[in-house]
């Protein structure tokens, strides 16, 4: 039987199989449920700064409001260690999480501000988080706004977690960047474990009857794999960090791909949405049947077998195969 065991980011999954920010960490019955089928980790649905900026705002509203009227409604002024501003019941549903499993539990903050923010992620440490997901979701939309203004903002961001951090971190990423790998290499120096690739924006659709624009979503393809999978094989190795690759990982041949990109862990969420927790399962059996009739003793020896320091042809990766890829379309008679 193949060792199924994948080291991400100092902790060690019992396989690369993780289950990605989602609803699916909502029910605490679901958690079970997933690791139970063989979850190697659960990354917590996330905590996002406008909840916290909103909720410390209204805290704020009820804290002036009237104590001007009368010297005694100062005595109205609520007990600061016991009040309740609304991101209490995210820590206690991730401890009771960590209370009830033997996997690691991964908390996600979503913002792209520091300051007060950060506090979280050392509350969510302390609430039992075995490691924290940066996901920092930005469009910038100011012509005004350089792009290393905006790459210095994220490394800033993540700097400022991680540096009062008792737990790794792992930076989750869009790819729109105009050098990826300078941004990586910058946010390990700033002290990332890992890095995640690619956060999925989801993108509004417009109403033309009612002139509005309407959320829209769609769960991802195994089409979407191909993003992440080129940037994880030419980025491994190359960097002082683990990989997780996340959006298109629907079967075993997904998840058997990222590995050999070099992503220690893969992560999945569409497709458990979909079909429920126990596809996991049916994507591990078929990973390590696989594994067997290959004779692969381990994950560690297939992890970066097909990056691009591996391959024959490591331009394959990059705009040397772009000419090879068009040539090879043929229009149907």
């Amino acid at each position: 039987m193949p060792d199924l065991t994948s080291p991400f980011m100092g902790l060690t999954l019992r396989n690369p199989l993780v289950v990605s920010a989602s609803p699916l960490s909502r029910r605490l019955d679901t958690v079970r449920k997933l690791e139970d089928a063989g979850a190697a980790a659960i990354v917590m649905y996330s905590l996002f700064e406008e909840q916290i900026t909103h909720e410390s705002l209204e805290l704020d509203h009820y804290l002036q409001v009237g104590t001007h009227s009368y010297a005694e409604s100062l005595s109205f002024f609520p007990d600061m260690e016991s009040y309740n501003v609304g991101v209490e019941p995210y820590l206690e549903h991730l401890s009771q999480i960590k209370r009830a499993t033997n996997i690691p539990i991964i908390g996600s903050l979503n913002g792209v501000s520091t300051g007060g923010w950060v506090e979280y992620a050392r509350k969510m440490q302390g609430a039992g988080a075995d490691a924290l997901e940066l996901n920092i979701y930005y469009i910038p939309a100011d012509p005004n706004q350089t792009g290393a203004a905006l790459e210095e903002m994220y490394v800033t961001l993540a700097r400022d977690v991680i540096t009062q951090m008792n737990i790794p971190v792992t930076v989750k990423l869009s790819p729109f960047f105009t050098s990826l790998p300078h941004l990586v290499h910058q946010l390990t120096q700033a002290g990332a474990r890992g890095l995640t690739l690619f956060n999925r924006f989801y993108q509004p659709d417009l109403d033309i009857d009612e002139l509005a624009v309407k959320p829209h979503l769609e769960l991802s393809t195994s089409s979407e794999l191909r993003l992440p999978l080129r940037w994880i094989a030419m980025l491994y190795g190359r960097v002082k960090a683990d990989f997780a690759l996340t959006t298109g990982v629907h079967n075993a041949t997904d998840a058997i791909k990222g590995v050999m990109a070099g992503a220690s862990a893969v992560m999945m969420a569409s497709e458990l949405l979909a079909h429920g927790p126990a596809r996991l399962g049916e994507i591990l059996a078929d990973m390590e049947r696989w594994m067997e009739e290959r004779e692969y003793e381990s994950i560690t020896q297939m992890r970066g077998s097909m990056s691009q320091r591996s391959v024959s042809d490591p331009a394959a990766f990059e705009r040397a195969n772009y000419m090879k890829t068009l040539n090879s379309f043929s229009l149907l008679p």
